[in-house]
């Protein structure tokens, strides 16, 4: 199948993305604030409380968290709040990492937390695929993928390879999720790519 771009304008809603640089690093360095954003994002808009029961954590703590992706523009106090309710949405529907692998002394060890963070995420959410993965619907079955390609590569082609699998995916994310035949179900795609540890480092 061939992915086609949508005619209509998108809804209205959250800006596409949002870099993740040394300016910002703080406020998402963090591996509740990863798990709070990937919810807002997935989920939709919250409460404080209602995120701290989904997450098994206190209110406080998750207020705190939350107040701290929105100083560092993460998160948006949602048009839900009403009186003491406080309701949060993200602020874009996803992220982009910028230059992380350059930063050094603390920065680096914030990148580094904002990493580990992301891939518990993604490992978290592979595993409870794999839970649910025998009672798929026939169709489903067998659709997804967990592989893995050994390639060897320059940088340019590695960084030349990433763009292009990003490039086809974001023309999936065009479809009009209002229109979509009711066969079609959320699916999420993940992308891993890195040099392959121990292997040095190679000429520039």
């Amino acid at each position: 199948m061939t992915a086609k771009r949508v005619t209509e304008a998108p809804a209205a809603g959250p800006a596409d993305e949002i870099r993740v640089d040394a300016t910002n690093l703080r406020g998402i360095a963090h591996p509740i604030r990863v798990r709070l954003l990937a919810l807002l994002r997935d989920e939709g808009p919250s409460t404080a409380t209602r995120l701290a029961q989904r997450m098994g954590l206190n209110s406080g703590a998750t207020s705190y968290h939350l107040r701290q992706l929105e100083r560092f523009g993460f998160v948006v106090e949602d048009e839900r709040t009403s009186g003491r309710e406080r309701w949060w949405s993200a602020a874009h529907r996803g992220s982009r990492s910028q230059d992380l692998a350059s930063l050094r002394g603390e920065e680096g060890e914030m990148a580094e937390a904002y990493l580990r963070a992301l891939s518990a995420l993604h490992a978290d959410a592979t595993n409870r695929a794999i839970d649910e993965w025998r009672s798929q619907p026939n169709a489903w079955l067998g659709a997804g993928a967990l592989s893995d390609f050994a390639l060897k590569l320059t940088p340019m082609e590695f960084r030349h390879l990433v763009k292009q699998l990003g490039d086809v995916l974001e023309s999936y994310r065009q479809f009009d999720a209002a229109g979509a035949p009711r066969s079609a179900r959320s699916v999420t795609v993940q992308i891993q790519a890195f040099p392959k540890p121990g292997t040095g480092g190679g000429a520039d």
